[in-house]
């Protein structure tokens, strides 16, 4: 007998069951963190993902309001990874909540109290990277919120011959981009420097991560920003390029126009990956500034964090937000006017002032304007004073008997145009943050004669929580979101007063029925959201491996039941545009009256689109089709006379540039494609 003991030992050597290590106990206090330890001892020294290493972790922990709570593994070698974050809404308790990679369920789709075996949300196998496992873990266990508190009963963690494992990002269509922070932890307050570097070896190319990095290498400042989106478990970051010394250095990152201050914008909130990127280009296209962005797949620390928004950071700069540079020694006359920008945010009584006006139909609703630029911290009190007088005096004018006069009113003061489509853009998307919160304005400085420079609306931002059912009765496409302005930061309800302007509410319903006709018709908007489902079709698999939320309620609540996979989802989005559009179709303030070219019949896919539209210098022609060799492509003014002209053998081309066009009067156009006996046309308009 003893012999058969010895010998069954030499087929199973020690380790090859599991074996577990049970940690202590403590307390879950309201907006603290606790580390509850667990001392591992055993024979082997280093864990690994593919022979030995860490197999689960289980957790019993009581607590009144799960969603509360933020639950991580931290490993000796201080390694921190993530298990849990904001699940189980307002149920209660952890009860034999066993974590493992071979579950077949990720804990975001459970229910509290979450007996069983789960996925963890974050890559729990990334400990297992060859450190020895002997010495102290913790359970890491943060109560974000008030009111609810609880203990951890017991916690273990299991090691064993299948060990945990995650996914490691090796090549990709997407760029990649690799941040480095050298043992130190990113903050929400200050930026620590880090090293950061971008592969990209151009459209249609692969990019390896063995690749040089081609686009970036250098020195970055690094931190996490955001709100609600911090939140979340993918981390949103703010980016600054540095040099060695940590001075700011100008550098263009993939085909975008150089500047220092860059943005990381996290998905997890937006299983489309496309709600930010589809507004931001349709404002673009009809003719304003709107901050560029690409995709790209990201890994921090050597850990794949999926597909991220890399953007512009909204900022004052020739090729951003192009207002005049407004220095601490310009305080009086044309050079106090400007440039400023200003928001509608969250604030506090150092960085905004008060509005002397709040919204009709909410007396008690208070409004704060937040400094932008110059910041809070640099503008002088003449800037301030500037600033604010010049919006106290277009409020004024705005809830005057006179507002809709067109010299004295409010237009003295705001530029319409923009206002308009910073109002169709808010309302096709049924932005729930679009009126206050990351809302933008700027204001240039005067002309030399004295005359204003006006206020004008947008960039456009911030978009995660939009184009989706997150209220009852909404599942229609119904609801406007200006008629509602208090809410947890109260919005200005300026487009109340606005739209009881008939002229202005004829501007809106005019314009909308201008660009129903190109970048607002549903075919236009699918093929866009198709062609970001095409592009991130790989990496989005990768993306909810690491994150397991598709299938589940996570970030923003919606009505409806999740998507179980990422073709749904686009889908999902695709028949919301439908249902929105059809709805604002029929409700969309004001009428056609006076419209010029009114009443051209929305075009079909296989026509053709023409943006940006307002058009400035030039105007670009895309067509589903080949035509022939007899083509004519006129630009005609409100008149009919012909102001640009392409004419001949068109059969190879599906991309027409009309240029030069910076001299045409502001106004309508019509733009009409004839091939043979067959004529197209659309309405555009030109805007300086």
């Amino acid at each position: 007998m003893k012999e058969l003991k010895i010998l069954l030992l030499a087929l199973f050597p020690f380790g090859i069951f599991g074996q577990t290590f049970v940690g202590g106990t403590g307390p879950i206090l309201d907006y603290q963190t606790i580390d509850v330890p667990n001392t591992v001892s055993l024979p082997q020294t280093e864990i690994n993902t593919t022979t030995f290493g860490l197999e689960t972790v289980c957790i019993n922990l009581t607590h009144t309001y799960l969603a509360d709570l933020t639950i991580s593994l931290v490993a000796p070698d201080g390694t921190v990874k993530l298990l849990m974050s904001s699940i189980g809404g307002g149920d209660d308790n952890l009860v034999n909540t066993c974590l493992n990679t071979t579950a077949s369920v990720n804990i975001t789709n459970g229910t509290a109290p979450f007996t069983g075996n789960f996925q963890p949300m974050g890559p729990m196998g990334a400990v297992n990277n060859g450190q020895n496992p002997n010495g102290t873990w913790y359970l890491r266990v943060s109560d974000g919120y008030g009111q609810d508190q609880g203990a951890v009963q017991d916690w273990s963690i299991t090691f064993g011959s299948q060990p945990a494992n995650y996914f490691q990002l090796t090549e990709s269509d997407l760029p990649i981009v690799v941040i480095n922070t050298n043992g130190q932890t990113i903050d929400n307050d200050v930026k620590i420097m880090a090293d950061m570097g971008i592969i990209y070896n151009g459209e249609g190319n692969r990019n390896h991560l063995s690749d040089p990095f081609n686009e970036y290498n250098g020195k970055i400042g690094i931190e996490y920003r955001g709100n609600y989106s911090l939140s979340l478990p993918q981390k949103p970051y703010a980016l600054e390029l540095v040099d060695d010394l940590g001075n700011s250095i100008d550098s263009s990152l993939i085909g975008m126009p150089a500047e220092h201050d860059w943005l990381l914008i996290a998905n997890y909130n937006d299983k489309s990956f496309a709600r930010n990127v589809v507004p931001f280009e349709l404002f673009e296209s009809m003719g304003h500034y709107s901050v560029r962005s690409r995709y790209a797949d990201v890994i921090v620390n050597d850990e794949y964090q999926g597909i991220y928004l890399l953007t512009e950071k909204i900022k004052r700069d020739s090729n951003r937000v192009d207002i005049s540079r407004l220095d601490s020694t310009e305080l009086f006359g044309q050079s106090v006017s400007g440039g400023y920008i200003i928001k509608v945010d969250y604030w506090n009584t150092n960085d905004s002032w008060l509005s002397s006006y709040s919204p009709i139909g909410f007396p008690t609703a208070d409004v704060h304007f937040v400094y932008y630029y110059p910041k809070a911290n640099n503008i002088m009190q003449e800037q301030k004073d500037y600033i604010q007088t010049f919006m106290y005096s277009f409020e004024y004018a705005l809830y005057s008997n006179y507002f809709d006069h067109l010299s004295l009113g409010y237009r003295r003061y705001i530029n319409t145009s923009s206002f308009v489509d910073y109002f169709i853009i808010s309302e096709l998307t049924r932005n729930n943050d679009g009126y206050k919160k990351s809302r933008f304005l700027w204001k240039d400085k005067d002309h030399a004669d004295g005359s204003y420079r006006k206020l004008h609306a947008g960039p456009v931002w911030d978009f995660d929580w939009s184009q989706k059912d997150i209220y009852w009765g909404s599942q229609d496409g119904s609801g406007f979101m200006y008629q509602d302005p208090d809410q947890d930061v109260n919005a200005p309800g300026w487009y109340i007063r606005l739209l009881q302007d008939t002229l202005f509410a004829n501007e809106v319903r005019c314009r909308y029925d201008d660009l129903r006709r190109n970048i607002l018709s549903l075919p236009y908007i699918h093929a866009k959201i198709d062609s970001i489902a095409l592009k991130l079709n790989e990496s989005q698999d990768w993306h909810f491996q690491t994150w397991g939320n598709m299938g589940a309620a996570t970030g923003t609540w919606e009505v409806q039941s999740p998507s179980q996979s990422y073709a749904e989802e686009i889908t999902k989005l695709k028949d919301w545009y439908t249902r929105r559009i059809t709805w604002l179709d029929q409700n969309m303030p004001g009428t056609l009256n006076g419209c010029s070219m009114a009443g051209l019949e929305e075009l079909p896919l296989d026509e053709f689109v023409a943006y940006p539209n307002p058009f400035n210098d030039e105007l670009i022609i895309e067509t589903a089709e080949v035509y022939g060799k007899n083509v004519s492509i006129r630009l005609l003014d409100q008149m009919g006379r012909e102001v640009a002209k392409i004419e001949g053998d068109l059969t190879s081309a599906k991309t027409i540039q009309l240029n030069g066009l910076s001299e045409l009067m502001t106004g309508f156009y019509l733009l009409e494609i004839q091939d043979g006996t067959e004529k197209r046309s659309i309405k555009l308009t030109h805007s300086r």
